[in-house]
């Protein structure tokens, strides 16, 4: 496994969540459902689109997990992702949890109950509802985990493009299947967008070969294919027309840029630092929406919208970075070295697979 920090993921990671906050702050709270009371016209246009971040979340988790998990280690796999996701999650899902029963009524609410098994993490999976919408990406980057826990577990992650090729495959040929479970386990809504992630770390590695182009060729093609399937019911739930033309092109400049990122010709973007950007993405992702929303229908139309709309947004940086510092980094090493312990005592030895 490389230890080479790839400066541009951090700066990537840190896009896509301002663009999921524009999508949620100037479009979506007040376009479905009533989950904001501010509209906000001068960037809904554009904003709309800003959904699409996750998909590139999505290719960048298939990127990081594939060289988190090349050591082959199943143990330090689990270790570090039950580090990088769990404090910040419980701080963000705690902060979420007292603001809703602060100032959250009534259009959001908050149980004991649920609040502690979403402390878990696992609460998609026992058919509780999450306190925030936007813990539903993290039950899609959790199969994946599985899958890549799976190929650790067997001893495989040397083959593991053969192992894209397949699941690239099985989902292709699932398309016209219509098949829920198929749909769930191969995680084909956006399989496209973790197979080419994985692959570019692979040609940033490894090298670019002929295999490999191949794969990003398909997962591009599948990947427009998975962003513009659900485009009707997205325009018929927020009342809207999505221009076909632009998801593509959103997508397909992911795909280049990623493509630079692999191949290191990122310039001086590849060889700035980016670290606290990179940092607080996960806690702003965790925080901005419903809190953001709760903003909202507190204080407006008591202040005017601009000043809201950027002041919420810089509150939330903020947030995020405090998140970051004062309860992930702190919590974040403690537990790494109790997690550690634990599997030290269970006999669970530190094995390298090659």
């Amino acid at each position: 496994m490389t230890n080479t920090r790839v400066n541009e993921i951090d700066l990537l990671r840190f896009l896509a969540a301002l663009a999921v906050v524009f999508f949620h702050y100037a479009f979506r709270g007040y376009a479905a459902d009533a989950m904001s009371v501010m509209p906000y016209p001068s960037l809904a246009s554009i904003s709309k689109y800003g959904y699409l971040g996750v998909q590139l979340f999505f290719m960048i988790s298939g990127f990081v997990i594939l060289m988190t998990a090349a050591n082959g280690s199943l143990r330090d796999f689990i270790i570090s992702r039950l580090v990088r996701l769990y404090p910040a999650f419980w701080a963000c899902c705690t902060i979420t949890s007292l603001l809703i029963v602060a100032i959250g009524a009534p259009n959001f609410k908050v149980s004991l109950s649920q609040y502690l098994i979403n402390m878990t993490m696992l609460s998609e999976y026992i058919g509780v509802p999450s306190i925030d919408g936007v813990y539903w990406s993290l039950f899609v980057e959790m199969k994946f985990y599985v899958l890549v826990c799976l190929i650790l577990l067997v001893g495989r992650i040397h083959q593991v493009q053969g192992i894209l090729i397949l699941w690239l495959i099985a989902s292709i040929i699932t398309l016209p299947i219509h098949s829920y479970r198929l749909t769930y386990y191969l995680i084909a809504d956006y399989s496209a967008f973790f197979i080419a992630g994985a692959t570019f770390f692979l040609i940033w590695s490894k090298g670019f070969s002929l295999a490999r182009f191949w794969i990003i060729a398909l997962s591009w093609g599948l990947a427009v294919y998975q962003s513009i399937a659900d485009l009707p019911n997205f325009e018929k739930n927020y009342h809207v027309t999505m221009n076909r033309s632009l998801v593509i092109g959103v997508v397909t400049i992911f795909f280049v840029t990623m493509m630079c990122v692999s191949l290191r010709k990122t310039g001086a973007f590849g060889r700035s630092r980016w670290v606290i950007v990179g940092a607080i993405t996960y806690p702003l992702y965790l925080l901005h929406q419903n809190i953001g929303f709760m903003i909202f229908n507190t204080i407006y139309p008591k202040i005017n919208a601009n000043l809201l709309f950027w002041g919420t947004i810089f509150l939330m940086l903020v947030t995020a970075y405090a998140v970051h510092i004062l309860i992930e980094k702190r919590l974040a090493s403690s537990m790494k070295i109790t997690i550690d312990r634990f599997f030290c005592g269970a006999g669970w030895k530190k094995a390298v697979i090659r």
